[in-house]
């Protein structure tokens, strides 16, 4: 059973999932969308992950302020996951993804990608590490 890990922002979706032995994580791809409400493609693609990879169980970053209050980001996410609960049929996990996004932007500092870049990988880099954390958590 493969785990998907998601990172979900106003107009993408990171998207990482575990190995066949299910120990880590590995990025995949970033959905994007136009705008920030349109999701019905989005939420086909993942269900097209789920069977693809035999997806388990999803566990999807949940941004809370850094004093645990919750904002409208998070507010955003808890909608997504009521949604993704409904389409699915597998359990969607939140993990605090507080700082996932900074380290991902040090990770690709570190690997000597251009600033410029970092648009393009980070939301995938930040599910990865967000679906790792997971997994070291249990």
């Amino acid at each position: 059973m493969r785990i998907l890990g998601l990172d979900y922002g106003s107009k993408t979706v990171g998207v990482a999932v575990t190995d066949l032995l299910g120990m880590t994580a590995q990025r995949l791809e970033i959905i994007r969308r136009p705008k920030e409400n349109h999701l019905r493609q989005t939420f086909r693609r993942i269900e097209e992950l789920v069977e693809q990879y035999e997806i388990g169980e999803v566990v999807l970053g949940y941004p809370l302020n850094m004093d645990d209050s919750t904002g409208d980001r998070a507010e955003k996410t808890l909608a997504f996951r009521q949604e993704l609960v409904r389409r699915l049929e597998v359990p969607v996990h939140l993990v605090d993804e507080r700082l996932t996004t900074v380290e991902a932007e040090e990770i690709m500092a570190e690997c000597g990608l251009p600033r410029c870049e970092f648009k393009r990988y980070v939301d995938m880099i930040a599910a990865e590490i967000i679906l790792q954390d997971y997994l070291n958590m249990q």
